[in-house]
């Protein structure tokens, strides 16, 4: 049994409208979870069938706007960074909370119980450089170098072990100019396929979905929502049955685009496999630990 994180930047259920990007009937993969037209307010919770569709908290009990480095700090942590700061923070993790990411995140728990987290996302020679010169990381990557897992580069994307932001690798071509071609997302989605054969948990995550959703751009919403609706689809046609998939966000943002500002609209949860663990989970808090106790349940099985 291995699962597949798909960590979805910025997209939180807001209302059933045509305003809505998110609430569409074209996101087949988002209407698989929901019976609906995508994901928004007047869908219902729904358990059936080895498939979960639960609104949860992202605000975590905290005033203001969520933002990135806390709300993704306590996702990948389980513990409240919000409140260990007495505020939301971002879009970078807060002094104060990179110790949750340096020792308490989802990938050293992975670990600990004898198991092999990866992270799919590759970066660019710039990124590091950058990151490098300013010791400054995102949440997911500071997660993984502290978990003493390795950060995909341009050669692992290049053999086909790796996936980039935007999952078609265009940006790595068109911007940055490397030598990687053009793919289908269909075909990204076959390279995370791949990885949970190899490993435990599989993380990766799309951004695309909040860079949109700050711009308050539809044309750039639809195509980003396009994307990784048929990443995730053909994932959920051929993720093997004793495999789960897991997709959830930090907060909300693309679902409004009436503003450039994130949301505090609660965020889905969407499971496919094993959903047991996950029917409790009321918020972003729950999501490391319900993954820690998926692994731990299978493993008593054995």
């Amino acid at each position: 049994m291995a699962v597949l994180f798909v960590f979805v930047d910025g997209v939180g259920v807001g209302l059933n409208s045509s305003e809505n990007p998110v609430a569409s009937e074209k996101l087949n993969a988002f209407s698989h979870f929901t019976r609906s037209n995508g994901i928004h307010q007047d869908c219902d919770d729904i358990s059936i069938d080895g498939s979960l569709f639960k609104k949860i908290d992202a605000n975590l009990g905290v005033e203001g706007l969520p933002q990135s480095g806390t709300g993704q700090t306590s996702l990948f942590s389980g513990e409240n960074a919000s409140k260990k700061i007495g505020k939301h923070f971002g879009p970078f993790p807060h002094s104060k909370i990179k110790p949750l990411l340096r020792k308490r995140s989802l990938f050293h728990k992975v670990k600990e119980i004898g198991l092999t987290p990866h992270f799919l996302n590759a970066y660019p020679d710039i990124f590091f450089e950058k990151s490098e010169k300013r010791n400054r990381w995102s949440c997911t990557t500071l997660m993984t170098k502290s978990a003493g897992v390795r950060l995909n580069r341009l050669e692992d994307v290049q053999s086909g072990k790796a996936i980039t932001a935007e999952i078609t690798q265009n940006a790595w071509r068109e911007m940055l100019n490397l030598n990687v071609p053009n793919i289908e997302p269909e075909e990204a989605a076959l390279r995370a396929l791949k990885a949970i054969d190899q490993f435990d948990l599989v993380l990766y995550e799309y951004y695309l979905t909040d860079k949109a959703g700050h711009a308050q751009d539809r044309m750039m919403a639809d195509k980003v929502l396009e994307v990784l609706d048929r990443f995730l689809m053909k994932i959920i046609r051929e993720i093997k049955e004793k495999d789960t998939l897991i997709i959830t966000s930090d907060h909300g943002n693309v679902e409004d685009l009436s503003i450039k500002t994130h949301t505090r609209n609660p965020v889905p949860l969407l499971v496919k496999g094993s959903t047991e663990q996950f029917k409790k989970v009321k918020s972003i808090l729950g999501i490391t630990p319900a993954i820690i106790n998926l692994f731990n349940q299978e493993k008593e099985k054995c």
